[in-house]
Formats: C-alpha cells, structure tokens, sequence
C-alpha cells in the first residue's frame, strides 16, 4: 500500500476522518460534549469524553458515510450541522428521507462514485438477528478505486454473516475499519449491538484483512468492551500485527 493511499483520523466513538486517495470522506459525525443523550421512551445514552477534534479541525470532506441517523451516538447535533457542508451524504433510506437535503440513500449493493472512489453499500444488523425492528436500519460500505486499497467499513454491526457477504462480493479486503465496543443497552437482555474483540478478530481472519482499524470503543458509556479488549482478542488469535494504532486526534498513514 502506498504510504498516500490512506490516512486515518479518528476523533472519538464512531467518528473517521478517511483520505483515500486525494478523497476525503467522513464517517459518523459526533463532536457533541460529554452529558446524556436521549433516544426516546425515558432512555438515554452518556458521552464520557469530549471529541479529540471538531468538524472544522478535520475541514472540508467530499462525502460523509452515515451508517445510520436514529443514535446520538453515530450522529449527534454537531454532526448533523456538519452534513450541511458535505456535498453528499450517503446512508440508509429511513435516514435519507428523515435528513433530506443532500442525503443519498445507499442500498446494500449499490453503489455510488465520490470521486476516483466507489462506495457500496452492504448489510449490517445492529444487534443480534431480527434487531431492526428495535434499533433500526443500519448499512456499512465497500470502498474501492483504481489503484487504491480495498476498505470496509462496518458500520454498527454485530452479524459475523454481514461480514461473510463482505468477504464473498470482495475477495480482496486491505483494511476492515471495524466498529466494536461490544455497545449494549437494555435491549435483547444485554447482548452486544456491535462487535466484540473476539468478533473483531474474527471478522478480520474471516475477510483476511491487512490492516484494521477500531472504532467505536471509547467516548460512551454503553460501550462494554475498551480498545485494549480488542487489542488482547486480536494479540489471541496471533492478529496483533494488523491492528493499526490510531490514536484519537492524530493523522495516521497507513503502509
């Protein structure tokens, strides 16, 4: 991989910065302050730390990749303040209805050029089978392009199935941008609504990647599993040479 091909920058929870190629796309925008979020019926959510940059730290972007808009916790209202400057915003149907302006739904298996870079959508179930009637739609994507590495991007996905599909329809995965934290909440007795580090080591043997990149395992409380979690899961599986350390507010290239 050539040392321009992608950089990453993460700011806290789900939220990326990636430059692939000369294309700038960002994912799940949250730059909200610590405090509680609610989702609705008397539930909320906690934010435990601050986001390491805003939106205007990480400046302009071509595209921003939504894997869904009903948690606060994936889009917040600094987020969504955010989509505004993005010349497209690519996400489910549900979210590109509910946002309107330059949202773009992104069916499982469409796909979409930003620039030199294809962006497919492919499944994803937040939480274990049958969760979208509580939690919602949810989509990750397929980054491809001539002469650039081959990246997925989960999204809020704890199906190891999803990633198999990933897998079949890309037989050649460079980097998994993988979102764990194993979140739960009340709902289904507890279990885990994205990947634990198991799951994340799974998933990158399963996919075969080069690299993976973590996201979603700090900066809220009902994440249940840290980045060192994911970490040790990997080091067990003999993965710990794939992790790419991106500490949060730094650009990382990566080889």
């Amino acid at each position: 991989m050539a040392p321009d091909a992608l950089a990453v920058t993460l700011t806290g929870g789900p939220t990326a910065l990636l430059e692939l190629g000369a294309v700038r796309l960002l994912v799940d925008p949250t730059f909200d302050p610590p405090g509680k979020y609610p989702l609705g019926g008397g539930r909320s959510l906690t934010k435990t730390a601050p986001a390491a940059l805003d939106a205007r730290d990480l400046g302009p972007v071509d595209a921003v990749l939504l894997s869904h808009d009903q948690h606060p916790d994936n889009l917040d209202t600094a987020g969504r303040a955010a989509l505004g400057d993005a010349p497209v915003v690519l996400t489910t149907e549900l979210a590109a209805e509910r946002l309107g302006g330059t949202a773009r739904a992104l069916r499982t298996g469409e796909t979409a050029a930003v620039g030199p870079v294809q962006v497919t959508g492919v499944r994803a179930e937040h939480g274990p089978p049958g969760a979208e009637r509580l939690t919602g739609p949810v989509t990750g994507f397929v980054l491809t392009g001539e002469g650039l590495p081959t990246v997925y991007v989960s999204g809020d996905n704890a199906s190891l199935d999803c990633v198999d599909e990933v897998a079949t329809a890309f037989p050649q995965v460079d980097v998994a941008v993988l979102f764990a934290g194993a979140a739960r909440t009340a709902l289904f007795d507890g279990a885990p609504l994205t990947l634990t580090g198991g799951d994340v080591a799974e998933a990158v043997r399963r996919l075969d990647a080069d690299r993976v990149v973590v996201v979603h395992v700090d900066s809220w409380a009902h994440f249940s599993e840290s980045r060192d979690d994911v970490r040790a899961a990997l080091t067990a599986a003999g993965l710990a040479d794939r992790l790419v350390e991106c500490p949060p507010g730094q650009r990382v290239e990566l080889d």
